[in-house]
């Protein structure tokens, strides 16, 4: 009976120690393991490190409903996915804004970059309405069949329409020239 019950503390000892494992702590930043997204449990892919001129901007962590090293994949994939930005920083809502075009226009090939024009002008208003982000705000990017969903600490703030739209903004983080590469890798668990 002894060793029974040392089997089963060891047994739940190690089961916390992994689920403990699972969760990430990044810049003083706790991401959960597992987030959902409607009827859909997912998991925390992988999380990294904004930089911007050595200053730490945010912490991002993309959620899967499994886990997943192909960026192309991701991208295209139609299944519910989340991007989940802990800011470090105060941010100008319009210089976030701009950081996000910005990742747009770099991977998104000018014909492209046209036709999401209203998606880009319904997102920009969102953002508007957001305004600064300060430090300690999360900012939620649900990613679906039916579009892109924003949520600032807990409140949902728009959509903006289009399956398309959501895979550009994808590539802002995993496009062939990302934010940042480094961050990109992060989010891919590598």
């Amino acid at each position: 009976m002894r060793k029974l019950l040392e089997c089963l503390c060891l047994g739940l000892f190690l089961g916390l120690a992994g689920a403990q494992a699972l969760a990430v702590e990044l810049a003083g930043v706790h991401l959960d393991d597992r987030a959902s997204a409607g009827n859909t449990e997912l998991v925390l892919n992988g999380a990294g490190l904004r930089t911007r001129l050595m200053f730490k901007v945010y912490v991002a962590g993309l959620y899967l409903p499994h886990k997943d090293d192909n960026a192309k994949d991701i991208v295209g994939g139609a299944g519910p996915r989340r991007v989940v930005l802990k800011m470090l920083r105060d941010v100008d809502g319009d210089t976030l804004l701009d950081a996000l075009k910005d990742g747009l226009r770099d991977n998104l090939a000018d014909p492209e970059l046209a036709t999401l024009q209203p998606a880009i002008a319904q997102f920009a208003k969102v953002f508007q309405s957001v305004g600064n982000t300060h430090s300690g705000d999360t900012v939620v990017l649900d990613f679906n069949r039916d579009g892109v969903a924003v949520g600032i600490n807990g409140t949902m703030r728009g959509q903006v329409a289009g399956e398309a739209f959501g895979h550009a903004l994808l590539k802002v983080w995993l496009g062939e020239k990302p934010v940042q590469d480094s961050l990109k890798q992060a989010l891919l668990g590598n």
